[in-house]
């Protein structure tokens, strides 16, 4: 929906939970923001996230990172974080506080850092798309980096990703279908450090 926000920024602030899920949640802000340094630490409830018991649930979010946002447009930002216990040491479950003091011990060398993630786009039944009901597709062989009706499905959302990605500066570097239908690959990297 586009209306006028009046000023206002939306900041969606963005955590890895304790079962490796995505949570988020969004702030408002009263105008925007160039920096992440100008953004404020957050907290939410970390018994509801698998981060935190009952009786000590606050854990708090600092921000890392930010993107232009892709879905709301504007000078709305997806805002990446950390996550932290209210005494100040780094959750359990913050494995990027670890991983950024590797890279900076390791600074001298130039780490790089990429990934590939593969992943399979399912239909509202559970089924991969494009997948014969109660059954299975031919063998593989045509679908990866294949082209055309039969061999690929789902390339518009695929291509809505990839442009996502670019729009908010991230830096993928390539996508591909894989080997069976409806399985898609995205490439990230290389990055110097924890960038």
């Amino acid at each position: 929906m586009k209306l006028d926000q009046k000023g206002a920024v939306l900041a969606e602030y963005i955590w890895i939970d304790g079962s490796n899920g995505v949570r988020t949640k969004t702030k408002t802000l009263k105008k925007a923001v160039k920096d992440v340094k100008e953004l404020p630490e957050w907290n939410f409830d970390g018994s509801s996230t698998g981060q935190a018991p009952g009786d000590n649930s606050d854990v708090y979010i600092r921000p890392v990172a930010i993107f232009p946002d892709p879905f709301r447009g504007g000078d709305n930002i997806l805002v990446m974080t950390e996550t932290w216990d209210a005494d100040g040491t780094p959750n359990k479950f913050n494995y990027r506080h670890e991983c950024e003091r590797l890279m900076e011990a390791n600074a001298k060398h130039k780490p790089w850092f990429g990934l590939e993630q593969e992943y399979t786009i399912l239909g509202f039944d559970g089924w991969p798309y494009g997948w014969p009901k109660n059954g299975y597709p031919a063998p593989q062989g045509p679908y990866y980096c294949g082209v055309g009706t039969g061999k690929v499905f789902c390339r518009d959302i695929v291509e809505a990703h990839y442009k996502a990605c670019l729009y908010a500066g991230i830096n993928i570097s390539g996508i591909n279908a894989e080997v069976m239908p409806s399985q898609w690959e995205f490439q990230v990297g290389p990055c110097e450090g924890i960038e």
